[in-house]
């Protein structure tokens, strides 16, 4: 099966730990991304058996459909331990935690390199901005190597790093996700909001819809069951293609640049984000064929 393209993933699904079947119960999540995570959720005595799962979790996960990751520990830590045993099992997407600037994902691509040579380079790379210093080396990150296709936020280390209260509004970290999309976007890659850590679905919803308004297209998670509401929010829903397309045609058929529909001058950002949102969704229906 082909591997879902870095535009299209729209959930990211840490799992940790050593226990087999919790592992392979993630593959039915329907997250687009399945990560096996070695940090924060898996403690360091039970890594060795958590690095041993790693090609049979890979091997269930691209089954049901997903792309499989890895997070590792950061070099100075388990990191090398942990790329020595994960490596040749092959995931798409190799993880770093804690990266607060470029030289922390140049040394990251050496020691891949140096583990598994040209293979390394079918491997994706996902830095995680978790400190206050990486977000504003975000773009320099982004662009540290030719296999970073995405960057993904944190809320929990970064709230902590900025001395910051966490409510579950998350209004203490708006602009953090502002400036870490922009910076991001401005790269070239797939920007991945923090995930929501709290079990409300209500809650869910609204702080994803947010990120959707702020132009997020993918969203972290911890909890399987977050998977399908945030993949749902994601998905252009067919009312926002069928305003897509009214606000298409009608530029298409006006014979000057003033354009109204519906009373509302349409402008050429307008256009543009009509255009942007019917792509994707043809994208996911071409994926999904």
């Amino acid at each position: 099966m082909a591997l879902r393209p870095p535009a299209l993933r729209r959930t990211w699904l840490f799992t940790g730990g050593s226990d087999r079947d919790r592992q392979l119960a993630a593959g039915q999540s329907g997250a687009d991304v399945i990560i096996l995570e070695l940090e924060d959720f898996t403690r360091p005595a039970h890594r060795p058996a958590a690095r041993a799962l790693a090609a049979e979790l890979f091997a269930a996960w691209r089954k049901a459909g997903a792309v499989a990751a890895v997070r590792v520990n950061p070099l100075s830590g388990d990191g090398v331990d942990d790329l020595t045993a994960i490596l040749p099992a092959g995931p798409d997407v190799v993880m770093l935690p804690k990266v607060d600037g470029p030289t922390r994902i140049q040394d990251l691509a050496k020691v891949m390199d140096r583990i598994v040579g040209d293979k390394a380079r079918q491997m994706e790379i996902v830095p995680n901005v978790e400190l206050a210093r990486g977000l504003m080396q975000t773009y320099d990150i982004a662009r540290s190597d030719p296999r970073v296709t995405a960057c993904l936020v944190a809320s929990e280390d970064m709230a902590a790093d900025l001395g910051a209260e966490r409510g579950r509004d998350g209004q203490e970290l708006l602009y953090v996700r502002q400036r870490f999309h922009l910076e991001c976007r401005a790269a070239g890659v797939v920007s991945i909001d923090c995930p929501y850590t709290y079990t409300d679905l209500e809650g869910l919803e609204a702080e994803t819809r947010h990120a959707k308004r702020l132009g997020y297209t993918a969203k972290s998670l911890v909890r399987p069951d977050h998977a399908q509401v945030i993949n749902g929010i994601f998905m252009p829903d067919a009312q926002a293609i069928a305003q897509a397309q009214r606000i298409v045609d009608a530029f298409n058929a006006a014979d000057s640049a003033h354009v109204e529909l519906d009373g509302v001058m349409l402008e050429l950002p307008m256009i543009s984000n009509a255009q942007r949102l019917l792509a994707r969704a043809k994208a996911y229906q071409d994926w999904q064929a």
